[in-house]
């Protein structure tokens, strides 16, 4: 029988159980004595928060990294994003990705003006000295390494904070950062 988790990732954790480099880095075992086999669904990377699903189940895994599966992400980027910063990102646009030119697909992206709550407090990226800052929902079904990230920086607005609030039909919802679900399946498409 398989296991099936969801994990609100926290802030300064790295997708995985097992890190070989020299420096120590916290890893997902931390947070909750998983079962022997139990993988991460895509990754989070070590600055990114939100939704993680985890699974021993190899197939389960294959279907929601699938491009058919949305995942929506909201970003706290740096400055007041501008409409016409969001319909570039819809549209798609150039990033590098393993050392060439990539052009995203058209994705739904909006200006974000009030937080779900399942955003918390989060770390304090900086002070109001330093200038404004605003939010973004983007959804996508690609998942290039640190896409979101290359995504508003290529439109003049780089990411300071990054949410995954949702993949498919299974939302981050009240799910405090650390904490961990154990579900009988994932409901991923309706």
């Amino acid at each position: 029988m398989h296991h099936h988790f969801l994990l609100h990732k926290p802030h300064g954790y790295l997708s995985q159980f097992i890190y070989e480099k020299k420096r120590s880095k916290k890893k997902l075992g931390e947070l909750y004595d998983f079962p022997e086999g139990t993988m991460a669904i895509g990754r989070l990377d070590e600055d990114s928060e939100g939704l993680l699903l985890l699974t021993t189940d190899g197939m389960m895994s294959e279907i929601v990294r699938s491009k058919t599966i949305e995942k929506e992400y909201l970003a706290q980027v740096d400055g007041m994003i501008t409409p016409e910063a969001i319909e570039q990102l819809k549209k798609g646009v150039e990033i590098g990705f393993k050392g060439i030119r990539y052009v995203t697909k058209p994705c739904e992206s909006r200006i974000i003006t009030e937080l779900p709550d399942c955003i918390g407090e989060g770390r304090r990226i900086r002070d109001e000295r330093h200038g404004p800052t605003s939010w973004l929902s983007i959804t996508l079904t690609e998942g290039k390494f640190r896409q979101v990230r290359k995504m508003t920086a290529a439109v003049g607005f780089p990411t300071l904070r990054l949410v995954r609030i949702r993949v498919g039909h299974i939302h981050l919802q009240n799910l405090k950062a650390g904490e961990v679900v154990e579900m009988d399946s994932f409901q991923i498409t309706e």
